[in-house]
């Protein structure tokens, strides 16, 4: 099968391999997209763990069932599904009570763990493209309204906003006021799917209710929490573990959001903001793309 191949570190290529099949408990399935995510480089990059060549990159999927493994009863060949899968070499390494592992997405055919709520049939409204661009960051969204909670007469402040997560996000938010941070040229865009405004990466606000970081690492946020009003609370996705020193500020609330528990089949109202699409012959340039260039929203490879 034809697939995103990864045979040096941080290097992308598209060539042939074998084709994965379904052992017990597993599915095969034939790939008809998959976005890219922040994981997806990082462990191309080999700063999360050592690889084995050649790799395939990609965990968000949407495709159909093609092979059933034994003892799996949760499917029938020819569904539709969606959901997403952590490489096989990140085993061991996970927090979640039933990971899905995934031999790659970004390739013809994927095999995954089947019992795992990050897996799902695919709801008709959902169009494939969409559902292969929406479990993990729309697992990231939900959770973040979940534990936020944001309330209707509150000031939000979301940092990062124009990344997969934040273009998800931004036209879920209800909200008096939501300000974006973003780069020069990127506000038509954000006006586009939501009514934030925008505001330069370091121009923060003033008497913020909520802030939501999504790409600042934890210990570089005291500036931006410094426009929080006092008992005001800052949610952060990114590491290192949220630490009281970091904001210099002990009377607001700081958590890190993570959650282990929600499955794809709870997050099929929200919409990824799909950006830009590659066949699979491009999906090396994606790959590229993805790490080196500026990004706005999600990039989805088609095979």
């Amino acid at each position: 099968m034809k697939a995103v191949l990864v045979e040096k570190y941080g290097e992308y290529t598209v060539g042939e391999i074998e084709t994965p099949h379904a052992g017990p408990g597993q599915i095969q399935v034939r790939i008809e997209a998959a976005s890219l995510n922040a994981i997806d480089p990082r462990v191309a990059s080999g700063a999360l763990v050592d690889l084995t060549f050649p790799h395939v990159p990609g965990c968000d999927f949407a495709g159909t069932v093609t092979e059933i493994g034994d003892g799996v009863t949760s499917y029938e060949m020819g569904d539709l599904i969606f959901g997403h899968g952590i490489p096989r070499a990140m085993a061991g390494m996970l927090p979640f009570p039933k990971p899905s592992l995934t031999t790659g997405t970004l390739a013809e055919y994927a095999v995954f763990e089947a019992d795992t709520p990050f897996i799902a049939i695919k709801p008709p409204q959902l169009d494939v493209i969409a559902a292969a661009a929406l479990p993990t960051v729309g697992l990231t969204v939900n959770a973040l309204l979940a534990q936020a909670k944001i309330q209707p007469d509150e000031t939000v402040l979301v940092i990062g906003a124009t990344g997969g997560v934040g273009t998800t996000l931004l036209p879920a938010l209800k909200a008096k006021r939501v300000i974006a941070t973003a780069k020069p040229g990127d506000d038509r865009f954000i006006r586009k799917i939501s009514t934030a405004e925008t505001t330069g990466y370091g121009e923060y606000p003033s008497d913020v209710d909520v802030i939501l970081n999504l790409v600042l690492p934890t210990n570089e946020l005291k500036e931006a929490a410094k426009s929080l009003k006092p008992g005001g609370r800052l949610y952060t996705i990114t590491f290192p573990a949220p630490k009281p020193e970091f904001i210099d500020r002990d009377d607001v609330l700081f958590e890190l959001v993570l959650d282990m528990e929600s499955g794809v089949d709870k997050i099929t109202n929200l919409t990824p903001a799909v950006t830009r699409k590659y066949s699979l012959d491009e999906g090396a340039r994606a790959m590229r793309d993805f790490t080196r260039e500026h990004t706005v929203g999600k990039l989805v490879v088609v095979p």
